[in-house]
Formats: C-alpha cells, sequence, structure tokens
C-alpha cells in the first residue's frame, strides 16, 4: 500500500530579501524558518531544501542498509548516516554525499562494502535523486 507524506511552505516577499516558513503537515514534528540567505549562504537557524533533502537522504539509506544486512542474515549493532547536499546558487543541487559507519558483527570489510553499494544504489531517496553525483565514505567499526 502506498503512503503519502506532506509539508507545506508559506513564502512572504521576494526571493533575496523574502522568508518563508515550512511546515511538517504529516508528522506534525513543527514549522521551521527558510530563506534564500540560509539556503544559498550560512543558515542562522534556519533551514534549506538542501537540509531537508539531506536529512531524507540519510534516513533512507540507513533504512536501505539495514534491510541489505537484514538480506544478508546480518543485524546491525548500530548505523551512523549522514549526508551532506551541495547547492550551487544558480546551478542547482550538484550532489549528495553519504557518509556511513555501523558496527556490524561478523562481517567483513569487503561484504560491508558492497552491502553498502547496494543500499546507496537501492535507497529510494538515492533513486529520486538519480540526476545527481551521490558519493559515499563507509566504514565498518571494530
Amino acid at each position: 500500500m502506498a503512503t503519502v507524506r506532506a509539508a507545506h511552505t508559506v513564502w512572504h516577499g521576494d526571493l533575496l530579501h523574502g522568508k518563508g516558513e515550512v511546515t511538517l503537515d504529516s508528522s506534525h514534528l513543527g514549522t521551521y524558518d527558510v530563506t534564500w540567505k540560509a539556503r544559498a549562504e550560512e543558515a542562522g537557524g534556519r533551514t534549506s531544501p538542501e537540509e531537508l533533502i539531506a536529512a531524507a537522504h540519510s534516513a533512507c539509506f540507513s533504512m536501505a542498509f539495514s534491510l541489505a544486512l537484514a538480506d544478508a542474515g546480518k543485524t546491525a549493532e548500530r548505523i551512523e548516516t549522514s549526508a551532506e547536499v551541495t547547492f550551487v546558487p544558480g546551478t542547482g543541487i550538484t550532489g549528495s554525499h553519504l557518509r556511513v559507519s555501523a558496527a556490524v558483527p561478523g562481517l567483513t570489510a569487503e561484504e560491508f562494502a558492497d552491502l553498502a553499494d547496494s543500499a546507496k544504489t537501492g535507497c529510494p531517496v538515492s533513486q529520486a535523486l538519480a540526476g545527481i553525483k551521490i558519493t559515499m565514505d563507509a566504514s565498518l567499526e571494530a
């Protein structure tokens, strides 16, 4: 069964000097300020579409990696994933870089690398971001 998640944004003013509020409608977890300056320069306590994409990508990858491990008969004690989404004004979103480290008993470094790469490719957010370069650093914790 398909699920649908929703958010909405209310924007006031022009692009360079205006501001908006992004509200997470499905989870009701909050409303977050967004501005062009926060997107193109320093965050200054505000979010951006790229930060929201990074959050989605890191969460999705962790889930996809957990599934890949389970399919291989393994369970992670811990998976930590970060994503850095790059935005270039005038060009757009140019890439997402994943950093993953995990503690997985009984897994070799080669198996870890193969499963992490498979999760990167299979992650639905990675698939949605197919138009940009996705890179990854993955490390197996001892």
